[in-house]
């Protein structure tokens, strides 16, 4: 069995167990000579030497499978064991510990301010953990810890989908209103894990008529929640379309796979739809948008992707020079934003050039309070 001390985000005992795969031996220990700091644009710690100081945490023994899987977790994030010299219950022991690679991550780890084990558990307890589970599940799948950091942004994004969904409420003011204690989950495969997922899920369910199904195999397209925006001038009583290809439509066989949209991203770990609305307007358009008016909040195709889209239309200044080439340079985005007056815009609806649902349902909504907001602006 191996010794290592923890300090950081696996002292929280769910995420551990979720990263070994079960319990582990842990007793309290401190590393003197070392202080707990954040860092720096990330929700999780790193080790800092500090005259005086001494860092708290566990020590924890694994061995076998359990500290493979362990391993695997803290490669992800650039950190290998070292060894360190610790005291448990006053005495010193020779352990080892998870730290950045001397010549590898430890260059781009800075760390920022204290870090709070406490804080952390509550605002990143749950969405690490769950997390975590998929990344064990791309261990599984054949993935690198390497694959599996470029990634893990996406794969906290997923997490945080979930928690979403799990506290969305609906109105409920009509329909049966089952809930998912209504739902048996029989097996839960996952066939195929990189950038997005997809599960294959075995599951009964109660019937309208009360009775339990059969046993229903269906496979499940996961990506992550994600926020659209359409930017609206109603001053010059415009609106803004970015135009990108989109595989989707190419591998359907679309002649014409280039789509007009309004702005689209994924909803990041840790951040409000409003947020992201903001900044994808920003990285896709160029622009800076005034007031946000929320559309709706809906499943795209819940027969089998699991995402919500939550749709804004958002005000902003739309001048003939605005449209020009944008997109995320770090993610191979080639973008061409269009200024399209009202007039040509409800010729598109009514066409057919309108070929994406998010912007049908932005454009409709603004069909129905485009006379308020242009008195309003």
């Amino acid at each position: 069995m191996t010794e290592i001390f923890l300090f950081g985000t696996l002292c929280h005992a769910p995420l551990r167990h979720a990263v070994a795969g079960g319990e582990l031996p842990a007793r309290p220990a401190v590393l003197p000579g070392c202080a707990v700091a954040q860092v720096r644009g990330a929700s999780w710690p790193v080790l800092v030497d500090c005259a005086g100081a001494q860092a708290e945490g566990l020590v924890i023994e694994a061995g076998g499978e359990a500290l493979a899987r362990l391993d695997y977790y803290e490669a992800c994030f650039g950190y290998v064991r070292q060894p360190v010299t610790v005291e448990i219950d006053g005495r010193a022991r020779r352990v080892e510990v998870w730290r950045p690679e001397a010549d590898g991550a430890a260059g781009a780890v800075l760390p920022g301010g204290r870090w709070s084990l406490e804080d952390w558990a509550r605002d990143w307890g749950d969405l690490s953990r769950i997390a975590a589970a998929e990344v064990m599940a791309q261990r599984a799948g054949g993935a690198t810890a390497a694959e599996v950091g470029q990634r893990y942004w996406m794969i906290c994004a997923r997490a945080q989908s979930q928690i979403s969904a799990g506290a969305w409420q609906r109105p409920a003011l009509a329909g049966a209103n089952l809930g998912r204690d209504a739902v048996e989950l029989v097996e839960r495969r996952h066939p195929y894990t990189k950038f997005f997922t997809v599960e294959e899920l075995a599951i009964r369910h109660r019937q309208f008529d009360g009775t339990l199904s059969g046993v229903q195999e269906r496979a499940v397209f996961r990506v992550a929640d994600a926020v659209t925006v359409l930017p609206y001038d109603p001053r010059r009583d415009r609106i803004l379309l970015v135009e990108q290809i989109r595989l989707g439509a190419y591998a359907h066989g679309d002649a014409h796979p280039w789509l007009l949209e309004p702005v689209a991203g994924m909803i990041d770990a840790g951040e409000t739809p409003e947020a992201a609305a903001r900044r994808e307007t920003v990285e896709e358009a160029g622009l800076t948008l005034g007031e946000l008016h929320h559309v709706g909040r809906y499943y795209p195709s819940p027969g089998g992707i699991a995402q919500v889209m939550i749709s804004y239309v958002g005000i902003a200044d739309l001048p003939d020079a605005v449209t020009g080439l944008g997109g995320h340079a770090g993610e191979g985005e080639d973008i061409l934003s269009h200024v399209v007056e009202w007039e040509t815009a409800c010729a598109m609806l009514k066409g057919g050039d309108m070929a994406n649902a998010p912007l049908i349902l932005s454009f409709q909504w603004l069909v129905m309070n485009r006379d308020r907001l242009r008195a309003s602006g």
